[in-house]
């Protein structure tokens, strides 16, 4: 059968859109993730210690890596701020930061539980645990409890 040059296009095109559909949130579940293991590491211009640094980032500062060259990694932040930072100074402990001005901390993963305690934008929460849409969490203070993951960044 001979497939006139139009149709095949057409069906090319609807298979090549199909998955970019489906290719996308696997790109987008596979992204590489860090945290900052020191008590502070710098964020920097360049890989090296020739670069200025831009930012002080705490332990437990999620990012995600957007490259590596030799023993660097080219990152951004949830403020989608970039730098680089060694990566020997991360590990791959998972956390979150908390993205909107207040979060509520609950009992248990439900908009219905009660609240415990609240974290503020930009305060790192230790993951212990995902349940569909929350996540389970400790805070600097060691209160552990539910946090909706919409209002956290990290993973």
């Amino acid at each position: 059968m001979t497939v006139p040059s139009k149709s095949l296009a057409v069906v090319s095109f609807s298979l090549a859109a199909l998955l970019a559909g489906v290719l996308a949130p696997l790109e987008a579940q596979s992204r590489e993730m860090v945290s900052v293991a020191r008590p502070e590491i710098n964020m920097r211009t360049g890989p090296g210690t020739g670069h200025d640094s831009v930012w002080l980032l705490s332990r437990g500062y999620p990012l995600q890596v957007l490259g590596r060259q030799g023993k660097w990694l080219q990152v951004k932040d949830f403020e989608n701020d970039k730098g680089w930072v060694y990566r020997p100074l991360t590990d791959r402990t998972p956390h979150f930061v908390v993205k909107v001005k207040v979060a509520n901390i609950r009992r248990s993963p439900s908009t219905k539980a009660r609240i415990v305690g609240r974290a503020e934008y930009g305060d790192v929460l230790r993951t212990l645990a995902h349940k569909g849409d929350w996540a389970k969490i400790r805070d600097a203070d060691g209160l552990v409890g539910w946090v909706a993951r919409r209002l956290l960044w990290g993973w």
